[in-house]
């Protein structure tokens, strides 16, 4: 299963745990499955009105960051961390 990295404001969800293990074969389904095991934690990462990310928020997975936002496959074995965006110019 992904090993699922979190910030700092969902930790407070976990038990403090900076890294949680959840099923999911997209970016998508480890949402919902973390919010199945911690519940509030889909808020905290995306607008479910716009059922996209959270402004500001980017999603790296296997050390990319994905440009498919929830749509973005993740591997059995993947790694998926939730970081803010940082914008430079």
């Amino acid at each position: 299963m992904p090993e699922v990295w979190l910030p700092p404001r969902v930790q407070t969800l976990t038990g403090g745990r900076q890294q949680v293990v959840v099923p999911g074969a997209t970016v998508r389904q480890v949402i919902n499955n973390l919010e199945r095991e911690y519940p509030g934690s889909r808020e905290l990462l995306m607008d479910v009105d716009e059922d996209d990310l959270l402004p500001g928020l980017a999603v790296v997975v296997d050390g990319e960051t994905s440009l498919l936002g929830l749509l973005e496959r993740v591997g059995e074995g993947s790694e998926v961390h939730f970081l803010p965006a940082i914008g430079g110019g």
